[in-house]
Parts: structure tokens; C-alpha cells; sequence
């Protein structure tokens, strides 16, 4: 008995390291990869955690009292717990290849939402959709040609996107 409790507890970690390549965003290593090369000459970043991102809620929520495009954000960005912005097209040649590299591989195993081309340069789009609850989880913009990462955590419904491209 003893022996079929330890053999359990062994293998209970295997579904879960399963889940981890599912195609999920691995948020702890883009947060990894940008602490790592935050510093780089030539690498800005903009982070906004749950404070500064709670904050931001806050501002948009008291313009949301007079104009309704801003409810329509509000709504949008509820769900959201933090943001990354990551760009480093002034590094060097070689660590600008050096990045793009590792980020490629960093979403070998991700859920890609979309890819989009336009005169050779490509955006892709990562991502996870919620069919159940019509939203996107972990939104990842990463377009190479411009050397930007955008990363969006947490979750937005697609009904209050489509609601605000529909005012525009």
C-alpha cells in the first residue's frame, strides 16, 4: 500500500507538466526573458502589474462616468491583471537576433491565435480562446520586423471587442 501511495505521489506532477504544453502562454518565462534582458542597451520595457494596472482601471473608470467609448474599455479591460510592452529594435545586430531567437522558440508550444502578413512582415497573435465563455486568455502580440513583444495577461471577452469596433 505504501508503495502504490509513493508511486501516486510521484506521478500526480505528470498531468500537470502535461498541461504546461498545451499550448498555454508560458507567463513565467516571458516575465523570465524580459527581467533577463531588460537592461540590454537598446531594450525598453514597460510593465504594468496588478497595482499599476488596478490604477489604470481606476482612471478609466472615472472618465467612464462621462463617455460611454470609455465604459466600453472599461468593460474590456476588467479581467485584465498586467501588461508587457517589450520592444528592442535599437540593440545591436547581434542581440537583436540573439532575442528574436529566443523568443521564437520561448512560443514554440503556444497556442497560436493568428498570423498576419503584409508586405513581408508578419504579426503573430498567441493566445487562448475560451469557446465556453467567448474570451481570449493571455493575449500575445510579437511581430519580429518591428522587434515588439505586447503581452496581455489575463482574459477579454470578444463581445465587448466586437461591441467597441462596432462604434468605430
Amino acid at each position: 500500500m505504501k508503495k502504490l501511495i509513493l508511486l501516486l505521489f510521484l506521478l500526480l506532477p505528470l498531468p500537470g507538466a502535461a498541461l504546461a504544453l498545451d499550448g498555454r502562454i508560458p507567463k513565467a518565462r516571458i516575465a523570465s526573458f524580459i527581467t533577463e534582458y531588460r537592461h540590454c542597451e537598446g531594450v525598453e520595457v514597460v510593465r504594468l502589474g496588478r497595482i499599476a494596472t488596478a490604477a489604470l482601471k481606476g482612471a478609466i473608470r472615472i472618465a467612464a462616468r462621462k463617455d460611454p467609448d470609455s465604459r466600453d474599455i472599461l468593460n474590456l479591460t476588467k479581467d485584465i491583471r498586467g501588461l508587457y510592452v517589450f520592444e528592442y529594435g535599437d540593440c545591436a545586430p547581434a542581440l537583436r537576433e540573439k532575442i528574436g531567437r529566443r523568443l521564437d522558440r520561448l512560443f514554440n508550444d503556444s497556442a497560436m491565435l493568428m498570423e498576419a502578413s503584409d508586405g513581408g512582415q508578419r504579426m503573430q497573435i498567441y493566445g487562448l480562446y475560451d469557446e465556453l465563455t467567448e474570451s481570449v486568455r493571455d493575449f500575445v502580440m510579437y511581430n519580429p520586423a518591428d522587434c515588439t513583444l505586447i503581452c496581455v495577461f489575463g482574459s477579454f471577452s470578444m463581445e465587448a471587442v466586437s461591441r467597441m469596433m462596432n462604434h468605430d
